[in-house]
């Protein structure tokens, strides 16, 4: 947590969450970056996402616009992200500034070797309201799930069966 610099001197709180969770994935960049970026994988790897919708339409750029419908902390959640930064095997930056956690979220990738990949995943933003009181909670929340996504995107990507 932190002081918002412009509380007019009020000492007004703001809760901060900023969560990096990164994975080591036996597949060359280029895979992975490709994979990971696509929004119709998205449900198949993040298990809180229930759907994603394209409300620009394809293909993926920078103004881009993803409507994604999850269940995370017992709630169903409507979002849309716009995408902020697309580079090629290297990172993707996504925002959303409705609701009441306005979240940032930012996707990296940089080779190991030749055939392994580090994926960082980031979500970063500042909750207002009811949480932002429980944004302590939410980050452990988001570094639990954010692990758990990770994890099951290298079993995707490292399966026998996918290429």
């Amino acid at each position: 947590m932190g002081r918002r610099p412009d509380d007019g001197g009020q000492g007004v709180l703001v809760a901060t969450v900023d969560v990096s969770n990164e994975i080591g994935i036996d597949r060359p960049v280029d895979a992975v970056a490709a994979y990971a970026v696509d929004p119709d994988n998205a449900p198949r790897w993040y298990a809180n996402i229930r759907s994603v919708r394209w409300v620009t339409p394809p293909p993926l750029a920078v103004g881009t616009r993803l409507e994604f419908v999850a269940r995370f902390l017992g709630r169903t959640l409507t979002y849309t992200y716009e995408v902020t930064e697309l580079v090629a095997g290297e990172r993707m930056v996504m925002r959303t500034a409705e609701g009441p956690f306005p979240m940032e979220t930012t996707y990296s990738w940089r080779a190991a070797s030749p055939r392994t990949t580090m994926m960082t995943l980031r979500n970063r933003g500042r909750p207002t309201g009811f949480p932002a009181l429980v944004a302590p909670f939410m980050a452990a929340a988001v570094g639990r799930a954010n692990r758990k996504d990770l994890r099951k995107l290298k079993a995707l990507l490292e399966a026998p069966d996918h290429e």
